[in-house]
């Protein structure tokens, strides 16, 4: 159960839709619970654009929204069950979800195909996350037909059908001052689990063990679930962009590259950071992480409004690349790196994503085929990395070095917020961290 529920900033963001919509209905169901095996689920997480509009957190649920001369903001959901209550937990009904959030009206979930046929009547458009699932393309499109039957009653059905998510995914592009708070306790409570991980790593130790103090501070802080699971890479499993194995001995000589970000009210950090199981960097160590840092720190500085999205990248990219020409890991000129791609083998992902109810948010990157503009309330991280696998046409001091540095930032009016900046990252910063107390 909810406290301290403001429904307002949800109102207005129905409002907002129903405005863009001017006429027609949507209709944006909540995420299904998902069996984990025989008499258990997986731990409950809504649908995100379902949530952005209504903050109901309950399974069971789709919202419609009504466009044109009376619009509507109507919640179906689960009825009050005092019985399943002693089971399962608290569950609002329709009629203290109505007072509740702020809706129009609501009624049980039951009644969902009755009511949208009759609110499907006369209306000219259909919105919904069209292919998202193919159940529920089946049966709007089925609910419709039986709109369409009702023709020579002089009741006409959507004749248009729209993916709602196009104009959902723009609203959540700018993150109002709500969300901003919230994500900043994200980014507060993930990067003090950043510091308990270096300050428990030590040779011998295994992976879990480290993901576990992880786990252990975002619960404790209140934030109950990690965002993504969390990818706890010693050695050359660092090499490896998606490792969750987990499951690994610490060796003397391994860096330690840690993802992981916790979900506060369905908000996402997302953090990385490496460094040296026994607490002191190497030297072909620290060379390539200075890199990737000067990298970070080259991205972050182009991070401004009015700047577009693809000028980050292209900043840390150009540095990766002198690097690794550096390195003698590649040959010839920068601009001939950059031209033939050959960086891709030590650096082969982009340097960031938006971030907020998805860990890879809602929101185009690209508009009318050019790279988006930055605009203040936009969030998303800058992680750029160098992997270098043992190969025999690598020094062996640089085998198996993989880093990634990873923070999230917020445009502001003027530049940027680095939401995470207390998670240390230089080199000095962190070996002076994890200094035997």
């Amino acid at each position: 159960m909810m406290s301290m529920f403001d429904p307002a900033p949800y109102a207005r963001r129905r409002a907002c839709l129903i405005s863009q919509m001017r006429r027609g209905i949507a209709v944006i169901p909540t995420a299904p619970e998902a069996a984990r095996n025989g008499g258990t689920h997986y731990p409950y997480r809504f649908d995100s654009h379902f949530y952005y509009l209504t903050g109901f957190d309950e399974p069971e649920a789709v919202l419609v929204l009504v466009a044109g001369d009376a619009p509507q903001s109507i919640l179906f959901c689960r009825e009050k069950n005092r019985e399943r209550e002693v089971w399962d937990g608290f569950r609002y009904g329709p009629d203290a979800a109505k007072e509740s959030f702020g809706f129009d009206a609501a009624f049980p979930i039951a009644q969902l195909d009755e009511k949208l046929v009759e609110l499907m009547g006369g209306q000219p458009a259909l919105l919904y996350p069209v292919g998202r699932d193919a159940a529920w393309d089946t049966r709007l499109l089925g609910l419709r037909n039986r709109v369409q039957e009702k023709a020579r009653s002089g009741v006409s059905a959507p004749d248009e059908i729209r993916d709602v998510r196009v104009a959902l995914d723009e609203m959540r592009l700018i993150k109002e001052g709500a969300e901003l708070v919230v994500m900043r306790r994200a980014a507060a409570i993930s990067a003090n689990a950043h510091v308990r991980a270096m300050r428990a790593a030590r040779p011998g130790r295994m992976e879990y063990e480290i993901e576990a103090e992880l786990l252990h501070e975002f619960c404790a802080s209140g934030a109950r679930s990690p965002a993504y699971p969390p990818i706890v890479a010693g050695g050359g499993n660092g090499c490896v962009l998606h490792y969750t194995g987990n499951s690994a001995p610490l060796g003397e000589s391994d860096l330690l590259l840690i993802d992981a970000g916790c979900e506060v009210e369905g908000y996402a950090a997302d953090i990385t950071r490496t460094f040296p199981v026994n607490g002191k960097f190497g030297a072909a160590q620290k060379e390539v992480y200075e890199i990737v840092l000067a990298a970070q720190a080259a991205a972050i500085a182009a991070a401004r409004p009015g700047r577009r999205w693809n000028e980050p990248h292209d900043a840390a990219l150009r540095v990766i690349a002198q690097g690794l020409v550096d390195l003698k890991l590649c040959s010839g000129s920068v601009d001939s790196v950059l031209e033939s791609e050959s960086y891709k083998r030590y650096y082969m992902h982009r340097t960031g994503h938006w971030l907020g109810l998805d860990v890879h948010d809602a929101g185009a990157y690209k508009v009318a085929g050019e790279w988006r503009t930055l605009q203040p309330g936009m969030t998303f991280t800058v992680e750029p990395g160098c992997y270098i696998r043992a190969a025999d046409d690598v020094p062996q001091a640089l085998w198996n070095i993989g880093i990634r540095i990873e923070d999230d930032l917020a445009i502001t009016a003027d530049g940027c917020e680095v939401l995470t900046e207390v998670a240390p990252k230089t080199v000095a910063a962190i070996e002076e961290l994890m200094k035997p107390r």
